[in-house]
């Protein structure tokens, strides 16, 4: 490539080049036959814009809220997880843009909250041991995060076959030390897909289990992973404080629809309810 790059798709080539394809499959990938993951890029290209003329543009600002936090621009980061395979740096680095952090970081909760003064949340699943849950999720209010996104959406971990294929290998979990042992064993593919679906995903976890997050926080609670009508519906019924539209990146199950493409069927309800139930509304569209 010549030059500086200059859009985002420039600096997913330059990564291509830079990182090992193990590393590069693992954040480029989706699950099974990636059809979701296309369409996810195909329905932005689908979305034109309706520009309208004569309008004063000297002053442009940008900035909003999101649970009350006034932000720069109506852009974060989702959580994802290993940054340190691109960056030494890691979730470090990250979160000096703006954050909200996974559970599975390479960088622990504290050393997130110590280095820069921002706006973050954190990301975490129900675990099996509700105890490993609760110690993180207590963490987190104690560095000063100011959300808890719960991750719905993952009952077992997606199929990424890229993963299974290159034999990925899960990395020391930082946030895990002294909780459980992340040292997973398999001659048959992902280790992380084993590190998962064995050890740490609640396969029972319900509806009934969002009152026992909100028992061990004060702050507020997010869902995120909602694609239909009928699960905003239940998510403010729980008393959620906002859900994240988003379909794990086309990660985690295959021929769902496009995340962006739901927000027609999902944002009506949250506009109605919201100012009563303290709802908000974030768009992961990728």
């Amino acid at each position: 490539m010549e030059g500086e790059p200059v859009n985002v798709n420039e600096f997913q080539e330059l990564a291509r080049q830079a990182l090992p394809k193990i590393y590069y499959d693992y954040y480029s990938g989706g699950a099974e036959d990636e059809y979701t993951l296309k369409q996810n890029v195909e329905a932005f290209q689908g979305i034109t814009i309706r520009p309208r003329i004569l309008v004063d543009i000297s002053r442009i600002d940008l900035s909003t809220t999101v649970l009350g936090y006034k932000i720069s621009a109506p852009i974060l980061i989702a959580p994802s997880a290993k940054h340190k395979w691109a960056h030494p740096e890691g979730e470090v680095a990250t979160a000096r843009a703006a954050a909200i952090l996974s559970y599975r970081s390479t960088c622990t909760i504290e050393e997130v909250a110590s280095s820069c003064n921002a706006v973050r949340f954190f990301q975490c699943y129900v675990y099996k041991r509700r105890d490993i849950s609760a110690n993180l999720v207590q963490r987190a209010e104690r560095c000063g995060y100011k959300a808890i996104v719960l991750t719905v959406d993952s009952p077992r971990l997606g199929r990424r076959e890229k993963d299974i294929k290159n034999k990925m290998v899960n990395p020391q979990l930082k946030n895990f030390e002294g909780l459980v042992s992340t040292q997973v064993s398999t001659d048959d593919g992902s280790n992380i897909e084993a590190f998962d679906a064995n050890t740490a995903f609640d396969a029972s976890l319900s509806w009934k289990d969002i009152g026992w997050l909100r028992s061990i926080t004060n702050l507020p609670v997010l869902l995120k992973g909602v694609l239909t009508h009928e699960d905003a519906i239940k998510a403010v019924e729980v008393g959620v404080d906002g859900i994240v539209v988003s379909n794990h990146g086309a990660r985690q199950l295959d021929y769902v629809p496009p995340s962006i493409s739901v927000l027609e069927e999902v944002k009506p309800l949250i506009l109605a309810v919201g100012p009563a139930c303290s709802s908000q509304l974030l768009d992961f569209s990728t």
